[in-house]
C-alpha cells in the first residue's frame, strides 16, 4: 500500500477588529511604520517585537521579528503585499496564505478588520484569539500615544 498523507486545507477565514479613537491618517501610520509596528506587534506583555521593517507598496515586503522576553521563542513573520490602497486596505501574502486590512472612518474613530485565512496548525479560535490580542495592542498603544 502506498503511503500517502492527506493535506486538507481550512478555506474558512478568520475575522478580527477594532474600533480606535483615532482618526485613519494616525491609525494607518501607527498600523504600518516601523517604529510603531515594534511598539505593539505582541499578544501578550512577555513577548515583545524588536524590529520591523516595511516596504509598503505591492511586491513589497513586511518582516517583523516576535520574541519572547526571556528569549526562550521567536519568529520572524515576513509577509508581501499584493494589494494596496493607501490609508484604506491592502492584502498580504504569508506563506501560502493571505490577509486583509482594512481601515474606515467612524466619526472622529477609525474600524480596522484583518481578515485572514487561518494556518492548520492550531484551533481557529486560539488563531483568532492570537490576532485579536495583537490588534487590541496595536489599538491601545494607538490611542494612547
Amino acid at each position: 500500500m502506498n503511503d500517502k498523507h492527506l493535506c486538507i486545507v481550512n478555506t474558512n477565514k478568520i475575522t478580527v477588529s477594532a474600533i480606535v479613537r483615532a482618526k485613519r491618517k494616525k491609525a494607518w501610520d501607527y498600523y504600518t511604520l516601523p517604529e510603531h509596528i515594534t511598539q505593539w506587534n505582541f499578544a501578550d506583555p512577555s513577548w515583545h517585537c524588536p524590529s520591523a521593517t516595511n516596504e509598503l507598496r505591492v511586491g513589497g515586503r513586511y518582516l517583523a521579528r516576535m520574541e519572547a522576553k526571556d528569549g526562550s521563542f521567536g519568529f520572524d513573520f515576513e509577509a508581501t503585499y499584493t494589494d494596496l490602497t493607501p490609508e484604506a486596505h491592502f492584502t498580504y501574502e504569508f506563506g501560502g496564505r493571505f490577509a486583509r486590512v482594512e481601515f474606515e472612518d467612524l466619526d472622529e474613530h477609525t474600524t480596522l478588520t484583518i481578515t485572514f485565512d487561518p494556518e492548520t496548525e492550531n484551533d481557529p479560535e486560539l488563531q483568532q484569539q492570537g490576532w485579536q490580542a495583537i490588534l487590541n495592542t496595536y489599538k491601545q498603544y494607538t490611542e494612547t500615544h
